[in-house]
């Protein structure tokens, strides 16, 4: 945005981020403003990419994918098409739901939700077989202490 977010903003942003959903008179309500002071700030942080989108968050479980795994990537080629082709073939892969260029000892960190370690493993073969690696293993989550979307506004 060319301007800070104020407070009106930041309190329709923590709105939104609960509920996208929530009826803008309801939002308007809850933050003091009218319905079309409160329209117009939304058009605008969508406008200046504040507000990328607005989504539905699903269950994974209840979608048959509740197993979440955490897979550690090295590799030992950083040229640019080495990371190109990562790259294509990670995005391509709609188990991904997270993939992360990292510093330190790991060169990426992938969030990826399957069915079960049978799922798991013929993720694990397919990615193997389509670019090299220089070390591939996973971390599989026992139990989801905290999960949101929403950022500290």
């Amino acid at each position: 945005m060319t301007h800070p977010l104020d407070d009106f903003d930041k309190r329709i942003l923590r709105i939104l981020q609960q509920d996208a959903s929530a009826a803008m008179d309801d939002i308007a309500a809850r933050v003091g403003l009218s319905r079309n002071a409160c329209w117009r700030r939304i058009r605008l942080m969508e406008e200046a990419g504040v507000i990328r989108g607005r989504v539905a968050l699903l269950d994974a479980e209840a979608l048959g994918c509740p197993l979440e795994v955490m897979v550690l990537i090295r590799t030992s080629s950083h040229a640019p098409d080495w990371m190109e082709n990562f790259q294509r073939i990670v995005r391509a892969m709609p188990e991904v739901i997270g993939a992360y260029r990292m510093t330190g000892d790991l060169d990426y960190l992938l969030r990826v939700r399957v069915a079960d370690m049978a799922a798991y493993d013929a993720f694990y073969k397919r990615v193997i077989a389509r670019v090299e690696l220089s070390d591939i293993s996973a971390s599989f989550v026992m139990e989801e202490i905290k999960e949101t979307t929403a950022l500290p506004v």
